[in-house]
């Protein structure tokens, strides 16, 4: 049971394929911030911070290997940033985030700026050397900042099991057809929680994109600059836009690229996820020179078979229908990698399920000994703190036929995944949809990608119109997979430079073919 997770894991998939604070302005009261009332908590006034967070200042040093990625270069430090636990108590408990950054090469700075890789759950600290070269023109200007946000890597990172416990629940019918397979897909859910509950304690009500836009004020206090500048993928534009809602005099220059719809509930976000991967496979299957509703209908056939009786795989392993779905999800994140989904699928139509499987590892941050990687938990705890909607057994059966009529693949995982991921939660959501309305701040670049199966293009749209008129500005690139900056497009790419580099904001509506 899983959502899809955002731009930094699928990226890193990638890789290996080719192999849901301080300086607020004066307008940030209850009584004009619908955020603030509807989690009983406005933003704290730079006076109401205690010194001993305003005041910190980092100590760069070494970045260190870890579990899940090398030492960076020399040209990358590390640092860490103490922020409240609740932000309703700013003088309380704190604790630690895990800080990355690469000064700027040349001598005109801007400032820094700060990234977002997506998830929510992915690492900003083991990512952003990955994407050195992608950034190296943005580096001229600015310092690359970087952070893996409140519960997440080295920032009190969650676990809620271990490796065994992970594999285990892998054999979990996820698209259960009888009353008992119901019945252990909702136990593993709310077992899922408890886990999680004995793991973070406290910390699992603090985990919000809320708080974390709070943080990513701070950050930008400690860091010295005035305005937050700032990149943010998949659920960054999520955060990004919760951070223009609560401090819009403090947005600088803002890229949101592979927009999270802020309009859509959690229902709302499974049929988004179901139409663009179903959008991205018909466009496959047409590269391929297959139709895609026949081979649509081809790949269902086989998904049935493999629920039925899982495929054999590599190391006495079998692939079930969750790990086979997995598995097809990976490739559609980059049309690069669509040949590696051609070979895999072939290869279990012929009862061999070991390259899905290992797409599926992949995704899973699986390694060849077994251990797992944890960014699906943080995930898990971030985005059910964020949602107030708890779809019922009842009302996720009842929209399963809307599911499966948007894809007869991804439809009935994604729709099943909407009664079992926040199932039986041991804290509550916050709210229904993100607010993210920006009256009073600059122009946001908003970059909707028409191919991006993750976040589907008409997210875009909609961030741009509720960010607010004059503050949204909509970039669009007819291509494929999840993102566009850095993705091929040198009319993407000399957009979102010209505005970060340069503060050239485009016109609103242009398209880059």
């Amino acid at each position: 049971m899983r959502r899809f997770l955002g731009w930094a894991a699928a990226s890193a998939v990638g890789a290996l394929l080719v192999t849901g604070c301080t300086g607020g302005s004066s307008d940030d009261g209850d009584d004009k911030n619908p955020d603030a009332t509807r989690t009983g908590l406005a933003p704290p006034s730079a006076s109401a911070l205690p010194s001993s967070l305003t005041g910190q200042k980092p100590d760069w040093g070494r970045c260190e290997e870890t579990a899940d990625s090398p030492a960076p270069g020399d040209e990358w430090s590390c640092a860490t940033l103490k922020v409240p636990l609740d932000w309703a108590k700013p003088g309380g408990e704190t604790i630690e985030l895990a800080l990355i950054r690469a000064k700027a090469s040349g001598d005109d700075r801007v400032g820094s700026l700060v990234f977002n890789f997506g998830g929510p759950g992915g690492s900003g600290v083991s990512t952003i050397p990955s994407y050195a070269s992608t950034f190296s023109s943005l580096r001229e200007r600015y310092d690359l900042v970087s952070f893996d946000p409140r519960g997440v890597g080295a920032s009190e990172g969650v676990r809620c099991r271990d490796d065994k416990e992970i594999q285990a629940a892998e054999t979990v019918d996820v698209t259960p057809d009888t009353p008992q397979e119901e019945r252990a897909y909702l136990a593993d859910a709310t077992d899922f929680g408890k886990d999680c509950a004995r793991a973070t304690g406290r910390l699992m009500a603090h985990v919000s994109t809320t708080d974390t836009a709070r943080d990513m004020d701070l950050m930008r206090q400690v860091l010295g600059d005035e305005k937050l500048h700032y990149l943010g993928f998949s659920y960054g534009t999520e955060l990004g836009g919760v951070y223009a809602h609560l401090f819009p005099g403090q947005v600088g220059r803002m890229v949101l690229d592979a927009v999270v719809d802020p309009t859509a509930d959690a229902m709302g976000h499974a049929e988004n996820q179901a139409r663009g991967f179903q959008r991205a496979l018909d466009n496959y299957l047409k590269a391929t020179g297959e139709d895609p509703e026949q081979g649509t209908a081809r790949i269902e056939e086989l998904l049935k078979q493999i629920d039925a009786e899982p495929l054999p795989a590599s190391a006495g392993r079998k692939l079930t229908q969750s790990l086979a779905i997995t598995g097809i999800v990976v490739p559609l994140y980059s049309e690069s990698s669509w040949p590696s989904l051609t070979s895999a699928l072939e290869a279990a139509q012929e009862g061999d399920g070991s390259e899905l499987l290992a797409l599926a590892d992949a995704y899973n941050e699986r390694d060849a000994s077994g251990r797992y990687g944890t960014s699906t938990h943080a995930q898990r705890v971030i985005s059910c703190l964020d949602d107030r909607q708890r779809p019922t057994l009842q009302e996720t059966k009842r929209a399963l036929p809307d599911f499966e009529r948007i894809s007869p693949v991804f439809g009935p995982f994604l729709g099943w995944d909407t009664a079992g991921w926040c199932h039986d939660w041991p804290v509550p959501g916050q709210h229904d949809t993100p607010e993210v309305s920006a009256p009073g701040a600059p122009p946001i670049l908003v970059v909707g990608n028409t191919g991006d199966p993750a976040t589907p293009y008409e997210g875009a749209r909609r961030m741009a119109d509720e960010l607010g008129k004059g503050v949204g500005v909509l970039l669009t690139w007819k291509g494929e997979g999840h993102g566009a900056y850095g993705s091929g497009s040198d009319c993407v790419d000399s957009t979102v430079d010209d505005y970060l580099l340069d503060g050239t904001v485009p016109k609103d509506g242009k398209v880059c073919s």
